[in-house]
């Protein structure tokens, strides 16, 4: 009885989580294998001008997916300084994505940090729970030069 109510929360949690994303792809990693890679583009809510491309694999019959992802953040529309304003120029700037990964409590998260001097947008996309010893991250960064939100550096004496 436990294992059918597990299995259909199982279930249930992939049909859930399958249908908010924006795939964009999916590419089968074989023939004898349950794995797949899948491709999302999630805009970022604040600065509809980034859209990030994430790929992660996506193990259909297990009940936890790997923790491997990448991720690639490219400016796609304008940004300007008024959005940007908008945002968590703290170092440790806010999460701007969050996916469950698995009913044992791991997840994907892609974080948003800005880097005032270089006037650059930090993409950092990582696993909340650890495996083999290290928690599996990405980084991209998107460039505010040539957008209406780009400061010019003041020049150094």
């Amino acid at each position: 009885m436990r294992t059918g109510l597990l299995a259909g929360a199982v279930l249930g949690a992939s049909l859930a989580l399958s249908a908010c994303g924006d795939d964009v792809g999916k590419v089968s990693l074989g023939l004898f294998t349950t794995k797949d890679v899948i491709i999302d583009a999630k805009q970022d809510p604040k600065l509809p001008g980034v859209t990030c491309h994430i790929s992660r694999i996506e193990a259909n019959l297990d009940l936890a997916d790997p923790s491997d992802m990448s991720i690639s953040c490219r400016q796609t529309g304008p940004i300007s300084s008024a959005q940007l304003a908008g945002i968590d120029t703290s170092k440790q700037g806010e999460i701007v994505f969050k996916e469950s990964l698995s009913i044992l409590f791991k997840s994907l998260k892609v974080r948003r940090i800005f880097d005032r001097e270089h006037q650059t947008l930090l993409y950092l996309s990582y696993s909340t729970k650890e495996t083999n010893g290290s928690h599996k991250h990405a980084l991209s960064t998107v460039p505010l030069y040539g957008t209406a939100a780009w400061v010019a550096p003041e020049p150094k004496p």
